[in-house]
Formats: C-alpha cells, sequence, structure tokens
C-alpha cells in the first residue's frame, strides 16, 4: 500500500515558510521522538537551507526513553542540538529558551557589538502535522493562541506569537511532502497519527504495527496480549487478539476492522509501552547512501 497526503494548503505553506526565512534568527524543528527519522520533513533541509537549528523531540514520554538518548547523540554528531520534550504535560520546556541562547550567541554578541538593541529571539516552529505544534506554542505562551486538536491539518495560517521578553515565534502550518521515497515511512506516520484515518487502510497500519513490535518489542506484545507465542501468520494474530478483545460479528467471527482499530490505538495510548519506530541505525545507513550520491 502506498500512503501519499499532500493538501493544497501545505504547497502554500512551503512557500510561505520560505519568504518569512529572513525574518527569523531560528528554526525550532518538531519531530515525533517516536520517529525522529520519519518525522522529519526532508523538504525542510531544502527550505531552511543554513539557518541555525533546534530540534525538539516532541512526545517523549511515549518514546523509547534509551532511543532517544541515541538519538539526540545522533542530532549533536551532526552539529544539532537536540531536546526531548513533552509538549502536553509542559516537560523540558524551560530549557529551549536558553538553548536558543547558546545556538545564536555569536550572532547576538556581534549584534551587540555594533551597538544593535537588544531584542528578543525569532523563532519559526516548523514540522509535519500531528507533531504537537500548536500545544508547543500555547504552553510556552501560557495561553491558548494556537488552535490544537488530535486530527492533522489543524494550523493553516501563520501567526506570530510572544513567549515572555526573550522569544518570538512564528507559528506554520504542518508540511507533509509530495512523495514518502520508503514505504515505511509511511507506515509509520500513519501508526503514529500524523496522516489522517479516513484515507488509510488501518488494518495495513495495523498489520505493519504488529510486525515490528513482534521484531523489537516481543514481550510487549505478549503481556498486552496474552500470547504463549508469536505467531508469524498475521491472520493469526488478529484472530487471537480479536477473540481476547471482543471484538466479533454475528457467528462468533473476528471484525478484523475493530481488531486493527484496537491494535493501533493500543499503540498510539502507549498501551504496549514507549516504543520508538525509528532507529540510529537506519539513519546512518540513509547518510552513507546520500554522501555515495553526492
Amino acid at each position: 500500500m502506498t500512503i501519499q497526503w499532500f493538501p493544497g494548503h501545505m504547497a502554500k505553506a512551503r512557500r510561505q515558510v520560505t519568504e518569512k526565512l529572513k525574518l527569523v534568527d531560528i528554526i525550532i524543528e518538531l519531530v515525533d521522538a517516536r520517529i525522529p527519522l520519519s518525522s522529519r520533513n526532508p523538504m525542510i533541509d531544502e527550505i531552511i537551507n543554513h539557518k541555525p537549528r533546534l530540534v525538539l523531540l516532541n512526545k517523549a514520554d511515549m518514546a523509547d526513553p534509551n532511543m532517544t538518548q541515541q538519538w539526540i547523540a545522533y542530532f549533536k554528531d551532526k552539529g544539532i542540538v537536540a531536546l526531548a520534550v513533552n509538549a502536553q504535560e509542559g516537560k523540558g520546556l524551560t530549557e529551549i529558551v536558553q538553548s536558543c541562547k547558546v545556538i545564536l550567541k555569536e550572532k547576538f554578541d556581534r549584534m551587540k557589538a555594533k551597538g544593535m538593541r537588544p531584542r528578543a529571539i525569532r523563532a519559526m516552529i516548523v514540522g509535519i502535522p500531528n507533531v504537537g505544534k500548536s500545544t508547543l506554542i500555547n504552553r510556552l505562551a501560557k495561553k491558548n493562541i494556537a488552535k490544537t486538536g488530535n486530527t492533522p491539518g489543524v494550523t493553516k495560517a501563520q501567526q506570530w506569537i510572544k513567549v515572555g521578553k526573550e522569544l518570538e515565534l512564528l507559528d506554520t502550518p504542518g508540511i507533509l511532502w509530495p512523495k514518502f521515497e520508503d514505504e515505511a515511512v509511511g507506515y509509520k506516520l500513519a501508526l503514529t497519527g500524523a496522516i489522517k484515518d479516513t484515507i488509510l487502510n488501518l488494518q495495513d497500519i495495523a498489520v505493519y504495527g504488529l510486525r515490528f513490535l513482534s521484531t523489537h518489542y516481543p514481550n510487549r506484545l505478549k503481556d498486552r496480549y496474552a500470547f504463549d507465542t508469536i505467531s508469524e501468520d498475521v491472520v493469526e494474530l488478529f484472530d487471537h487478539i480479536g477473540k481476547k478483545r471482543g471484538c466479533l460479528v454475528s457467528g462468533g467471527h473476528v471484525d478484523y476492522d475493530k481488531t486493527a482499530e484496537v491494535i493501533i490505538r493500543d499503540i498510539r495510548g502507549v498501551q504496549l509501552g514507549p516504543i520508538t519506530f525509528d532507529s540510529v541505525v537506519d539513519a546512518d545507513s540513509i547518510d552513507e547512501e546520500n554522501q555515495e550520491s553526492e
């Protein structure tokens, strides 16, 4: 199954981001800590070029903490400061302004040396849909300024938001990219809620989730659904889970659509524990391929 989602307002948003770049000092790139690689829009690198950047791994409470530390180290190796945050609960947010100051110290020192008056740091927040940008902004601003929602694509306009006296934020709509080169990226985005469920085949998404869990977190799968052993036959897995969770239709047959919904809901709701779907090893492989092609 090929997953694509590129509404018209996203193409417009890309143009707007490009136009506004000259107004900001730094880019704050928000990614999903569960999928730090898959939730990074490759178009962002092209758009922002050499602008200073701070990466925030949001929803860190839902991600494997050991993997999150590996990702922070990965970004550090790339010369990018990365922080683990939980915008929903406000965790890790106090470090954002301080990190921006450190990243921009040379620029602001030069401005001061030229006799320019101190001013607030101007930052643009970018990221894919449903990664938590509006929640982050509202937490930082300590009021409900940006629209929030569990549905991807809620923010469709740009606005400036003041965060105390030290930071001004430019919110931007979530931008996905026209084509996912790697099919797995589409599945991971779908599984974590970055793409509207209404355009997806949820059974396919659930199958991907089960296969990933059986490989990387088998004990979590056993504990959640009371498996003695994990079958390689996906239909058997669905049958077992469907019966355990009462997803049945007349005649006692398993309702596979409802079972898929249960599996996806459990994964998104952290019922199987904090999970990270992207590994640093994958990112290193892609980096090597890109270097070879240059």
